[in-house]
């Protein structure tokens, strides 16, 4: 069974063109934040979020994601120790063997993280996206999911974008491996962490990497045919 495609906003080509100006001049502006307040963000600006996260498109329609949105002092304080253990040997902190290669660091070291992780504690949320191997859209926890990763990325591009145009900082962070993350919110096995968005308002000292602002040019991230 179908239904009629949904009712478009009727614009002219000028205004189309405006709108999508208008919104790239308003994406572009969005950084990565690594240093937040802890003035609280209310939950429904959260919930709109993960509503919006979840009208992406995805695979058979399974929608095969969960989104777990922590403000508990007690859960972050326990998802940044986990984070910075995994962290320390990420970046052979304490004089340790780095368990990443030494390209990885080199890519990572013009913008200057290290294993210390203070923003999964100070920031108001913390939202933790699980990918869904199984479950279907009745979430059985035995239906074949397909596009997974796909789909849950877009998901996650949508979240990001729906807390930018609320006026919120955000970050995504990956610590590396992530399987504490599915202990600590008590998720199925079938659920693979992917990413933890660090959500809340950015510190008056808060800086961006000069090498984070350098993007990309049109006529080389395109080619048309």
């Amino acid at each position: 069974m179908h239904r009629p495609y949904p009712a478009m906003p009727t614009y002219s080509d000028e205004e189309r063109i405006i709108r999508a100006r208008a919104a790239y001049e308003h994406l572009k502006n969005r950084r990565s934040c690594r240093a937040f307040t802890e003035q609280s963000v209310p939950r429904e600006i959260i919930e709109a979020a993960i509503q919006a996260a979840g009208t992406a498109p995805n695979g058979a329609n399974h929608q095969p994601w969960h989104f777990t949105a922590i403000s508990s002092p007690q859960t972050k304080r326990a998802i940044r120790e986990a984070a910075e253990a995994e962290e320390r040997q990420f970046y052979g902190a304490g004089g340790n063997k780095p368990k990443a290669p030494d390209e990885w660091l080199d890519a990572l070291d013009p913008i200057g993280t290290n294993e210390n992780k203070p923003f999964l504690e100070t920031a108001p949320w913390l939202i933790v996206c699980f990918a869904q191997r199984k479950g279907g859209i009745e979430e059985d926890g035995q239906t074949q999911n397909y596009y997974v990763n796909e789909s849950v990325g877009i998901a996650c591009g949508m979240l990001i974008s729906t807390l930018h145009a609320a006026g919120l900082a955000t970050l995504t962070h990956t610590p590396s491996p992530m399987g504490f993350l599915r202990h600590i919110c008590g998720r199925a096995e079938h659920e693979k962490p992917l990413m933890i968005i660090v959500v809340g308002h950015p510190a008056a000292d808060a800086t961006v990497p000069e090498h984070a602002v350098r993007k990309k040019p049109l006529d080389q991230i395109s080619s048309w045919i």
